[in-house]
């Protein structure tokens, strides 16, 4: 059983990923219209290439260390940090220590589904 947009529940377990990149595995969880939650587990040395999109990105460490860059600014974060991304924003991450990022994008992203 897949995710399906509007469940009330979404049980990790039943949830497949897909490879985002090399070494980065994505697990869309519960999403709606307007919203989306997004499990991304990478190890050590991959890489969240620098992007941008019309979304707002709000991302909790779970585990880990990384370096994120956000415009212009790059820093190292770890579990319980958040990071929030702003509509268009540049932003990326090197992956220091294996680890989980848990996403909430508004709205929710049409292509990750």
């Amino acid at each position: 059983m897949g995710t399906q947009k509007g469940a009330n529940w979404v049980f990790g377990r039943d949830v497949k990923g897909v490879e985002a990149s090399p070494g980065v595995e994505r697990r869309v969880l519960a999403y709606c219209d307007e919203l989306m939650c997004v499990e991304n587990v990478f190890q050590k040395g991959s890489i969240g290439a620098m992007h941008h999109h019309p979304h707002t990105q709000i991302t909790y460490v779970a585990s880990g260390r990384f370096r994120f860059t956000i415009g212009d600014q790059t820093r190292e974060v770890v579990a319980g940090d958040t990071l929030l991304k702003q509509n268009d924003i540049p932003h990326g991450c090197e992956c220091i220590e294996d680890g989980i990022l848990v996403d909430f994008f508004t709205p929710m992203r049409e292509d990750f589904v």
